[in-house]
C-alpha cells in the first residue's frame, strides 16, 4: 500500500512538472515602445484572420526586448525583438553564448524621431550642432569640453526662443533614445572641428564625451510616450522627444520642430532628407519558427505586402514604408530564412 502511494506521489509530480513546462502556445514578442503599435496592429490581424491567439506584445524599450530576446533560445524567452535602431555587436554576441544563434533581421519600415512642444509655445528650428549644445553633459567651450552652462535655447543659437531648456524624453534602455543620441546629439558635436576628428581617430572616445545626456535638462520619463506628450500639455515650455507616429496623434495638443531647416512628414523621413530618421525592425529566432505554433505565419503577415507595403495597414497606423525594391529584398529573406550577419559595431 505504502509503494502504491509513493508512486501516485510521483507521478502526480511528474504530471505537474510536465504541465509547468509545457510548451509556450502563443508568440511572444518584446521590445521598442515605437515597434509595439505596430506589431499589435499585426498581433490583432494576425489572430482574426488565422483564429489563433492573439501573439503577446510588450514594451521594454529596444535595448530591455533585445536583452530578453537574447536570453536563450527556449519558451521562457521571447520570438521576437521589436527595435528602433540595429541590433549591437555586443547583443549579437550575446545572443550566441545564450543559444540564439541564427536570427533573422527584418527592416519593416521606417519612423523619425521628433523635438514636440506644446501647441502655443514659440516655433522652434533647430539645427543638429543646437541639440549637443542643449542636452549634452558637457560640450565644447574655449577650446575643451566643460560642463554645459546653457540654461536657455537662446543662449545657443540666434532666433531660437528665450525659454528654458527643458527636455522630457526615453530612458537608457529605448532604442529612440539610442537613436536620438547617434542622430541628433553625436552628430551635432561632430559639427565642431576639434570634435569631428576626435571622433574620427577614436569613435569609442567621442561618444563617451558626447554621449551622456546632462541630468539637469533631460529627464528620462519612461518607455510610455503619450505620457510624455501629456506633460508637454502641462508644462509650458517644455519639449520632449519621441517617435513620428506619437506626433501624428497628437498633432492637436502639439507641435514638433524644424531640424537643420527640414520639417518632419511622411516624405522627409520615407526619403531621408529628415535629419533625425532611422529604420525599424524585428528580430527572428530562426529556431523557433516551426516551434512556436502560428510563428511562421505570423512573421509573414508582418512582412506582407498587406501590413508592411506601400498602402498597408502599418503605414495607416503611422510606419512610413520601405521603397517597393527593400519591400521585396525583405520578403524574400523572410521566405528564404536568411539569417543576419554579425554587425560590425
Amino acid at each position: 500500500m505504502k509503494r502504491l502511494f509513493a508512486s501516485a506521489i510521483a507521478l502526480i509530480a511528474l504530471a505537474s512538472a510536465g504541465s509547468a513546462w509545457a510548451a509556450r502556445d502563443y508568440v511572444w514578442a518584446a521590445g521598442s515602445s515605437t515597434v509595439f503599435p505596430y506589431t499589435t496592429r499585426v498581433a490583432e490581424t494576425y489572430a482574426r484572420k488565422t483564429g489563433s491567439r492573439t501573439p503577446k506584445v510588450e514594451s521594454l524599450g529596444t535595448g530591455g526586448g533585445i536583452k530578453l530576446f537574447c536570453g536563450g533560445a527556449g519558451d521562457a524567452f521571447p520570438d521576437i525583438a521589436n527595435a528602433s535602431r540595429p541590433m549591437k555587436k555586443s547583443e549579437y554576441e550575446t545572443c550566441q553564448k545564450n543559444g540564439v544563434t541564427d536570427i533573422l533581421e527584418i527592416k519593416v519600415g521606417y519612423d523619425g524621431i521628433v523635438l514636440a512642444m506644446d501647441k502655443r509655445a514659440p516655433d522652434f528650428n533647430i539645427k543638429l550642432e543646437h541639440l549637443f549644445l542643449a542636452l549634452s553633459a558637457d560640450v565644447l567651450r574655449q577650446g575643451r569640453l566643460q560642463k554645459n552652462p546653457y540654461l536657455n535655447w537662446s543662449q545657443i543659437g540666434a532666433g531660437l526662443p528665450p525659454s528654458k531648456i527643458l527636455v522630457y524624453g526615453p530612458p537608457p534602455t529605448s532604442g529612440t533614445r539610442d537613436a536620438f543620441l547617434e542622430l541628433g546629439i553625436e552628430a551635432g558635436a561632430a559639427r565642431f572641428d576639434l570634435l569631428k576628428a576626435m571622433k574620427k581617430d577614436d569613435e569609442k572616445a567621442f561618444k563617451g564625451k558626447v554621449g551622456p545626456l546632462r541630468n539637469d535638462r533631460w529627464i528620462d520619463a519612461g518607455e510610455n510616450d503619450n505620457a510624455i506628450v501629456q506633460t508637454l500639455t502641462r508644462t509650458p515650455g517644455s519639449a520632449g522627444v519621441f517617435g513620428y507616429f506619437f506626433y501624428e496623434e497628437n498633432m492637436d495638443k502639439v507641435k514638433v520642430a524644424s531640424i537643420d531647416g527640414v520639417r518632419p512628414t511622411f516624405e522627409t523621413i520615407a526619403s531621408g532628407k529628415y535629419p533625425l530618421s532611422r529604420s525599424l525592425y524585428i528580430y527572428v529566432k530562426k529556431s523557433r519558427l516551426d516551434l512556436t505554433p502560428g510563428l511562421r505565419a505570423f512573421v509573414k503577415e508582418y512582412s506582407s505586402d498587406a501590413a508592411s507595403g506601400r498602402g498597408g495597414y502599418l503605414q495607416e497606423r503611422g510606419m512610413i514604408p520601405l521603397p517597393p525594391a527593400m519591400h521585396e529584398g525583405v520578403k524574400a529573406t523572410v521566405k528564404a530564412g536568411t539569417p543576419m550577419a554579425a554587425p560590425a559595431k
